[in-house]
């Protein structure tokens, strides 16, 4: 299948690691552009970025995936399905309803419990119990559409935001 990837956190890495061992072709990966980090303020790529880059795959690195030059540009990749984990950008129907079987989204947390941003961090400081990933359709609208598939984790009682994400990244 021809897919893109649309992905910025340490969290999203291993699923982009899953996909390239599956054998899908990886026709483009997007993350979010270079933001200035530590003492120096020295522009890093993030860490999909700087992961895709080492695999070799073409990388975009967009501030906006609305400009109609972009919406253009993904629309023309000709693609069977986008993957998207922890982009951090909403994305229009336009791009939503460009590849062939959609666009899916793996999501760290229970939805609709954790819609939005830091759902790891929020079910942590909530208390939570139990926490997933799921993987769903994505609709417009944040964290929206059809849930395809759950998978629980109990959250430990000695469990960090980092220390969750590392075991739910891998799930």
């Amino acid at each position: 299948m021809r897919l893109a990837f649309m992905g910025t956190p340490d969290f999203a890495v291993p699923s982009l690691a899953e996909l390239i061992a599956s054998g899908h072709e990886i026709v483009a990966v997007y993350s979010q552009p270079p933001r200035p980090r530590g003492r120096g303020q020295k522009l890093t790529p993030s860490p999909v970025h700087a992961f895709a880059e080492t695999m070799g795959l073409p990388v975009f690195t967009l501030e906006s995936m609305k400009a109609p030059d972009a919406i253009a540009a993904f629309q023309s990749l000709d693609l069977d399905a986008a993957c998207v984990v922890a982009y951090g950008q909403i994305l229009k129907a336009e791009v939503l309803d460009a590849p062939r079987l959609g666009c899916f989204n793996l999501h760290g947390s229970l939805l609709p419990r954790w819609r939005g941003a830091a759902p790891i961090q929020r079910a942590i400081m909530a208390g939570d119990a139990q926490t997933g990933v799921q993987i769903m359709q994505m609709g417009v609208g944040l964290d929206e559409g059809p849930i395809l598939l759950t998978e629980l984790m109990d959250i430990r009682a000695d469990d960090t935001a980092a220390s969750l994400s590392e075991r739910m990244a891998h799930v």
